[in-house]
């Protein structure tokens, strides 16, 4: 049952439809999503449009993405009577408040973007950056504002997404004298909401290919644990061995619940005397047991399932940005009728 202190607390939250999603997304923000809608009215949007900003030249990706993660959503426990899941692109009033949000906001801003910086460095656009990806931020100003979302869970890398909503919505207000628009707050993940990835390197990502799938097979699963990066210099079982920088032992931070136990398991490896094939077997025992149960529900979900989770979000989502747009229109004073 929803606490009714937080009824008037509106979370929105989502994911980039470009292929499955992993145990990155599980626990920086899966996880969380199932405990945040036993309290709040949840809305979760695929973000396939804010996705094309950069796969725009493969859209068959992200259509094909979209069935997929709905199935994660419902294998970990999304429910569809506690959260609304849309899509982006099946509002149209989020386009329309993006264009009105655009003149409120500078070039020289959206380039100071921290985030998107790291994105570009990362995404190596170099000087093809597109007029659609430099303005992202506010399409996500648009989709926070449309559903007057006062919680969003991000990252401690979206952050400076989240301040440049909340600017827009403070000028909006003083420009056009009102009250419609409402700041958001950020709730930050927990310790664990970027997952290395198996090799080491990165955090865990689907373009890496170094991500554990939530639709992996047991054997899948299996076989990449064994590939986990671990410490070079622990050539046999009595030699020393670190457990910084070690991915297993990141895994195991991560899923293992026994806490104790596994400090004394980091202690014997520091000193010696306890193998990767020992605390590779320990994480396999406890991402199979994690992970079956999920798997398996992921592959009872019909497509009728997807269809009708999707459709009653999109219906739902559209009504109440539909009011917002009115609100927002009034305020300017784009009046004809």
């Amino acid at each position: 049952m929803m606490n009714s202190n937080n009824s008037k607390q509106i979370v929105l939250t989502g994911d980039r439809p470009t292929g499955h999603l992993h145990l990155g997304h599980y626990v920086g923000s899966l996880k969380n999503r199932v405990e945040l809608q036993e309290e709040y009215p949840c809305l979760i949007m695929i973000a396939d449009t804010q996705a094309l900003s950069d796969h725009f030249d493969n859209p068959r990706k992200i259509t094909d993405s979209i069935g997929e993660v709905c199935r994660d959503y419902l294998a970990v426990g999304i429910d569809p009577s506690k959260s609304t899941v849309f899509i982006q692109s099946m509002i149209p009033e989020l386009f329309e408040l993006t264009s009105y949000y655009m003149n409120l906001i500078s070039v020289a801003r959206l380039e100071r973007n921290p985030t998107v910086k790291t994105e570009l460095q990362q995404k190596s656009f170099a000087d093809a950056i597109t007029a659609g990806f430099l303005c992202y931020p506010v399409s996500q100003a648009a989709d926070i504002t449309a559903f007057k979302a006062s919680l969003v869970p991000v990252g401690e890398d979206q952050l400076p997404l989240i301040e440049i909503s909340n600017e827009i919505v403070r000028r909006f207000n003083r420009v056009y004298n009102t009250e419609v628009l409402v700041e958001s707050k950020a709730i930050l993940s927990g310790k664990c909401n970027r997952l290395v990835g198996i090799d080491g390197k990165a955090k865990a990502c689907k373009s890496l290919g170094n991500a554990i799938f939530l639709s992996d097979s047991s054997e899948v699963i299996k076989q990449k644990i064994n590939d986990m990066y671990t410490d070079p210099t622990h050539l046999k079982v009595s030699d020393p061995g670190n457990v910084e920088g070690n991915v297993v032992f990141a895994y195991l931070d991560a899923f293992f619940e026994d806490k104790d136990e596994l400090e004394k398991l980091k202690t014997r490896y520091k000193k010696g005397g306890l193998g990767d094939s020992v605390v590779k077997s320990l994480l396999n025992d406890t991402l199979q047991a994690l992970l079956t149960p999920i798997r398996e529900k992921r592959e009872a979900v019909t497509k009728e399932e997807v269809g009708d989770m999707l459709s009653d979000g999109c219906k739902k989502a559209g009504g109440i940005a539909k009011q917002t747009l009115i609100e927002v229109r009034d305020s300017i004073g784009l009046r004809y009728n």
